[in-house]
């Protein structure tokens, strides 16, 4: 049976050059580059058949044809690519129906046509735009037409995911007196960093031009590495990666509970047929990972929301119950991100994500419980030292009845936020925020966002009584007050590479410091004292450990320094005699005198509030693998 299979790549430019033949029969050609900018790139293979090349061009065309009018494409280029298939066609086959393809596109006076040619070795480069129609795979069949990402264990791109890119929308910054300017004519002055996040956003430019510097300081601390046996976007954490993503669930964790949240837990995994899951999967805008069991299909969760909707649809509810917070931090929820968007750890594909929901009475206590999670949310990014700048969107509508609570919201910010209006609501909220990391390469990634959402309480069946003896739907709040924890290590590492390259000293919050204090005997003889020093602070709540290698003192010092140890506590006779350790600090750079007992007050002071976690690694230096 003839099949052609086709790549689909909505990109900034392609740039090819035939170099040599691969085939004595190949087009005769120009040499020298060619370059197309704003196209969408048509990489195809024809596979073996007997079927009309004519039948199986018009059905690329088609196929073509709606992709571009979807991404907005007026440029096609048309490109044979032979290692899209394992059988390929006989080569006179494929051109035909390669030429047959062009001459239907060129045939279309809205599109501008390029072929490259068949049967040479080519060298290529392409940008890709990265957004979610950007790269899309097709397998042209006769007769039943083509099989569509989706079906049958193939990618599902979701309704939402199509809405979102012909919603029209706007942007604004808001400022705190309460000024609405187009982005375009703002003047940023000082708000260096929303500018670039403003720029972000509104170019929608993705992709990096080179590898984010978080990537390397990932692995040279042995937080995370790409794990070479699972799907790309699939990470390994290292014991001091394991350590800071334990502390940081910990915490956010502790946060939601304390805020009146009940912790659950819920499966990963979820049937594609039922009727309500199958509903919203079109309403959120995120590809899933598609799972079979016998003959059913099922697909791992993106969030912590089919659980916990479907938990809320088998309670009993009151009016007096409400608002009702439900937590649960998931390791893992999977999403399956265009391969251009991946970039380390902040965007991946199995994310740890501290999911809250929120069942509200009506909208305005929505209202005020999405005031409230904006303040929180505030409150953690605060406590864990990450700047931010805020984004709002919102339906045009919703805005334009709510503007002063907006305002009020920008107002506390205490410095202007990026808005974004749009006209069809194409998910399930009416509006949302997001606090957005500037990272060192001037892209932005959301962390903290709290959306109102005004559609899955129908989608799930979900009800409370009223005080009139009622059963009435709730609006939900969707909120995750940290945003994934790979995004926050990503922007802590970021930080840091920031830091580093204007001249101050990189390092991690005291209470994520995977060590927090390195005990450095300057010679053997100290050892016996250094080992009662470690056993004193591990007793009091400090990790703590020993470098006990036969190496000179100052690389070992300069080891401690490299791996970011706040403390370094320098262990000679004088320290010996005097029951005092010197160590140097490394957030001022400045030695201290100080007693075990002091020094632990004042890392528990600095890590006061948030969670502990003991050492995970071999306390004595000479017993660790080299990671």
């Amino acid at each position: 049976m003839l099949e052609l299979k086709l790549l689909l790549i909505h990109a900034d430019f392609i740039e090819y050059e035939p170099l040599t033949k691969a085939l004595k029969t190949a087009e005769e050609v120009e040499k020298g580059k060619k370059r197309i900018e704003e196209c969408l790139i048509a990489l195809m293979s024809v596979e073996k058949g007997d079927e009309p090349a004519k039948e199986m061009a018009e059905k690329a065309a088609n196929e073509i044809v709606g992709v571009a009018k979807q991404v907005k494409a007026s440029r096609i280029v048309l490109y044979p690519w032979v290692h899209l298939s394992q059988n390929p066609s006989p080569p006179q086959l494929a051109i035909e129906v390669l030429n047959t393809l062009e001459s239907i596109m060129k045939s279309k006076p809205e599109y501008e046509t390029w072929k490259s040619p068949f049967g040479w070795y080519k060298s290529f480069d392409i940008k890709c735009k990265g957004h979610p129609l950007s790269e899309l795979s097709r397998d042209i069949k006769p007769g039943a037409g083509e099989v569509k990402a989706g079906e049958k264990g193939k990618e599902h791109v979701s309704d939402s995911l199509k809405q979102e890119e012909k919603t029209k929308s706007e942007f604004f910054v808001l400022t705190p007196e309460g000024e609405l300017v187009p982005h375009s004519q703002f003047k940023f002055g000082a708000n260096k960093s929303l500018e670039k996040f403003v720029k972000y956003e509104t170019s929608k430019v993705r992709a990096y031009n080179q590898e984010p510097p978080h990537i390397a300081l990932m692995k040279s601390h042995g937080i995370a590495d790409y794990e070479p046996g699972s799907d790309s976007g699939n990470f390994r954490w290292y014991p001091n990666g394991r350590l800071i993503k334990k502390l940081l669930e910990r915490d956010i964790s502790n946060f939601c509970i304390s805020y009146g949240a009940m912790e659950v837990e819920t499966p990963v995994m979820y049937d594609f047929e039922h009727p309500a899951l199958k509903k919203y999967l079109n309403r959120f805008p995120a590809r899933q990972y598609v799972v079979k069991s016998d003959n059913k299909e099922f697909f791992l969760r993106f969030a912590a929301c089919f659980g916990q909707f479907l938990m809320t649809h088998d309670m009993v509810l009151s009016y007096k119950n409400l608002p009702l917070k439900m937590f649960e931090l998931t390791r893992y929820s999977f999403r399956r991100e265009q391969s251009g968007e991946l970039a380390g750890l902040k965007r991946v594909r199995a994310l740890t994500m501290p999911d809250m929901h929120t069942i509200c009475r009506e909208l305005e206590q929505a209202k005020e419980e999405f005031n409230s999670q904006y303040y929180k949310a505030r409150e953690w990014l605060d406590s864990v030292g990450i700047p931010y700048e805020a984004g709002f969107r919102v339906q045009r509508e919703f805005f334009e009845k709510n503007k002063a609570w907006y305002v009020s919201m920008v107002k506390a910010l205490g410095k202007p936020a990026l808005f974004e209006l749009f006209d069809i609501r194409y998910a399930y909220f009416i509006t949302k925020f997001e606090f957005n990391f500037v990272d060192s390469m001037d892209k932005a990634s959301a962390l903290s966002t709290v959306q109102i959402d005004v559609e899955n309480a129908d989608t799930y069946d979900l009800n409370f009584v009223d005080n009139d003896g009622q059963k009435k739907r709730p609006p939900i709040l969707h909120a995750s007050i940290s945003g994934s924890i790979e995004r926050v290590v990503y922007a802590l590492l970021e930080q840091q590479a920031m830091n580093m390259k204007t001249g101050k000293k990189a390092g991690w919050p005291v209470y994520l410091a995977p060590t927090q204090v390195r005990l450095v005997p300057i010679t053997e003889k100290q050892n016996e004292f250094a080992e009662k020093v470690l056993a004193k602070l591990v007793s009091l709540n400090v990790r703590a450990d020993f470098d006990d290698r036969n190496d000179t003192l100052q690389k070992r010092v300069r080891s401690a320094e490299q791996e970011w140890v706040p403390f370094i506590a320098v262990v000679g006779d004088k320290e010996i005699e005097s029951g005092k350790l010197s160590v140097r600090v490394r957030e001022t750079g400045k030695n201290e005198l100080l007693t075990p007992e002091e020094l632990a007050q004042i890392i528990n002071s600095a890590s006061k509030g948030k969670p502990f976690e003991p050492l995970s690694l071999p306390a004595h230096l000479s017993k660790r693998p080299i990671i």
